[in-house]
């Protein structure tokens, strides 16, 4: 909700949350080993198992998404073995190092920030080498890349003892996401972006191979020891105290997810996808990313006008919205358009329409 106090976030992450989720987190505390926490957590894995499209375990873990990239290097790579981690953008170098961090071998196939990975790469890599795991992300916020994860997963297929750990954190939701069709191992997943809470509870999607690999990797660590967490799912319940007041939020916004229907909600991100699309294109501007890879969720926007993304931001603070200048070395060369979780139509209109006051500005 736009206030004299609050401009509307259309950054990616974290993103505007409606009152009434944000007002569910003022529930009466319960206790976690209480049986109303037990019934929460079963209403949250139900409803998080039709989100995901799984029949599998959805592990809730207070933490942002990153921990679950942790809980994949360290419980699905064995010693003496190797990950693969697909690069092109701020994130997937991220993982790549936390799984370096942990002691984990690691190649990599690397390509220039804005380009998007083909099946034959990943085919090829295979072919010359085992891997316990191929590692990628499925939205690369940091470039507005989507990249074709149900391709890939056929491909890691045809190699039973690789494992198959997609980050989805800025497409689950907002973009067609099928784990158990796509052979996707290890789907993870947070807060703050398409599902529309506030940040701080990650969400995993975990296969029976996953959690078959973790017991032949020792030194797993605890807190994101995916055993541990498992046997407490079982009980409906977490080995650490939970973030109990998201898990109310997350309830609330799974209802109004499931009412909408989870095809409807990624045919909308589309839709605002190709009406940002269109504006930046009208406008003279360029897309970062090719045809055919541009996110559903976020748009980054190559700055061909060379406009200063400093005054930009500053105007449309003053007109209600708080902005993105562009990410990481991308930062004025590119600006960011966040269009995720539960924006609609008519405030991304307002938006642009803003844009373009700015945009009026310079020309006078």
């Amino acid at each position: 909700m736009r206030t004299p106090d609050h401009p509307l976030l259309i950054i990616p992450g974290p993103v505007e949350v409606r009152q009434e989720v944000l007002e569910a987190q003022t529930e009466w505390m319960i206790g976690h080993r209480s049986k109303e926490f037990v019934a929460l957590f079963e209403r949250l894995q139900h409803k998080l198992q039709q989100a995901f499209l799984t029949g599998g375990r959805v592990y809730i873990l207070g933490a942002s998404g990153s921990g679950f990239w942790e809980a994949g290097s360290r419980n699905c790579i064995r010693e003496g073995k190797k990950a693969l981690h697909l690069v092109s953008g701020a994130f997937s170098e991220r993982w790549a190092t936390v799984s370096r961090a942990n002691g984990k071998e690691v190649d990599t196939i690397e390509l220039e920030w804005g380009e998007a990975f083909a099946t034959q790469m990943v085919a090829d890599a295979l072919q010359k080498e085992r891997y316990d795991a191929v590692c990628m992300i499925h939205n690369e916020t940091s470039t507005g890349i989507i990249n074709p994860v149900r391709e890939i997963g056929e491909v890691v297929k045809g190699y039973p003892e690789t494992l198959f750990l997609v980050d989805v954190v800025s497409s689950f939701l907002g973009a067609e996401l099928r784990v158990d069709e796509w052979g996707i191992d290890m789907a993870l997943t947070s807060s703050q972006k398409a599902l529309g809470l506030p940040p701080g509870i990650a969400f995993a999607a975990v296969s029976e191979r996953v959690l078959a690999r973790a017991e032949e990797v020792p030194n797993r660590g605890y807190y994101f020891d995916l055993l541990v967490l498992e046997k407490s799912a079982k009980k409906n319940n977490t080995p650490t105290t939970p973030p109990i007041s998201l898990m109310f939020a997350g309830d609330m916004q799974l209802d109004a997810i499931l009412e909408e229907g989870v095809e409807n909600r990624w045919a909308r991100h589309l839709s605002l996808r190709d009406q940002t699309i269109e504006w930046a294109l009208s406008r003279g501007f360029g897309l970062f990313a090719p045809e055919g890879s541009r996110s559903p969720t976020v748009t980054a926007i190559a700055n061909d006008r060379e406009i200063d993304v400093e005054a930009m931001a500053a105007f449309m603070r003053g007109e209600g919205y708080a902005m993105d200048r562009g990410y990481g070395k991308l930062r004025g060369k590119t600006f960011r358009i966040a269009h995720m979780g539960d924006m609609q139509a008519e405030t991304l209109e307002g938006v642009l329409a803003s844009l373009d006051k700015f945009l009026a500005q310079g020309e006078s």
